[in-house]
């Protein structure tokens, strides 16, 4: 891949050239990195230890939760390394690789995003056959299919840019490497690699954010349509609430970023959704689920109280008499309602 451009390096203008506010600036990004790493690493570790979410709709907010560790750590060091360096610069290998993972955990998350959604219309619709239809094998291989579509998808932009030549300029009009700030960089034909952005992710961001609102668009069918109390159908809609908000804030600015043609002016455009697709986002992700979710909001109590009172080896050893008890049914019982 080196042999084919010009140049070694690529050098990451950042967020702002201000060099006034550039200290303010590392401050704030860093306490946004360091409670996306706390916060989520909590929701992790609550759906792991406690056995009462061992539940598929547990296990997709387990999966967005890493997924969103990964995909702050992917840009936000580079960003926070840039803040105070003079030499801003990315080694190529490190571009591409940074442009791969990028994509492949930006579109990973588009995907779980729509298999939530259609766990909570399985739940909501048909709550008598939840435990039936969103069964251990089945949502193991929807998250094995949505990581892998990921990451073969990430693997054709990374492949399609790094066989481009490079030789205007090495300077990155972004705070991370992506594929259309590069491709203004690229010398030559550059049609096939637009069209691939255009088509393969436009499909993907779409397709997901379709079939999200195609699940929600059922669900308020479903609800309104049967005669439900008005505490069921708060609780419900409760449910759903946070769900979709973090669709909103996720697809908002990934839509508005990948339709649009690449062009000069438009790299300064894409920087604020950068920012809230790949930055606020997974910080607002835990914040926004354990808010609204009584059961997260519980285990999290339960395991503060059994920290403080109980040793480790105790936590361990009753967690694994808890686990063996209840491995035979972890999945059995229906989250339609969970609020």
């Amino acid at each position: 891949m080196l042999n084919q451009t010009s140049f070694t390096e690529f050098l990451l203008l950042g967020v702002t050239d201000n060099q006034a506010l550039q200290p303010y600036l590392f401050v704030v990004f860093l306490a946004i990195y360091a409670a996306t790493v706390v916060g989520n690493g909590a929701v992790l570790m609550i759906v792991i230890s406690d056995l009462r979410l061992h539940l598929p709709m547990y296990f997709f907010l387990g999966n967005l939760s890493c997924l969103d560790i990964c995909y702050s750590t992917v840009t936000l060091p580079k960003m926070l390394e840039s803040f105070f360096s003079a030499h801003k610069a990315i080694s190529f290998l490190g571009c591409i690789s940074q442009l791969h993972f990028f994509h492949f955990l930006g579109s990973t998350e588009a995907l779980l995003l729509a298999v939530m959604a259609f766990d909570r219309f399985v739940a909501i619709c048909r709550p008598l056959h939840y435990s039936v239809i969103m069964n251990y094998q089945l949502c193991t291989q929807m998250a094995v299919v949505v990581w892998t579509t990921g990451f073969f998808h990430a693997l054709l932009h990374s492949i399609m840019t790094s066989h481009l030549n490079f030789c205007c300029s090495n300077q990155i009009h972004h705070f991370f490497c992506d594929v259309k700030p590069l491709l203004e960089l690229a010398c030559g034909n550059t049609e096939l690699n637009q069209w691939l952005l255009n088509t393969v992710t436009g499909t993907i961001a779409m397709g997901s954010f379709s079939l999200t609102l195609l699940s929600y668009f059922y669900i308020i069918i479903s609800l309104f349509s049967k005669s439900h109390s008005c505490s069921t159908l708060h609780k419900a809609l409760s449910t759903c609430a946070s769900h979709f908000m973090v669709v909103i804030l996720f697809y908002a600015p990934v839509l508005f970023t990948y339709i649009r043609p690449a062009s000069g002016s438009s790299m300064e455009q894409d920087l604020a959704p950068a920012i809230m697709y790949s930055v606020v986002t997974p910080v607002l992700n835990p914040l926004i689920y354990t808010l609204r979710n009584k059961e997260v909001k519980g285990a999290l109590s339960t395991v503060i109280r059994k920290r403080g009172g109980y040793t480790s080896s105790q936590i361990m050893y009753n967690m694994y008499n808890r686990r063996k008890q209840l491995r035979k049914d972890k999945w059995e019982r229906p989250a339609c309602l969970n609020s």
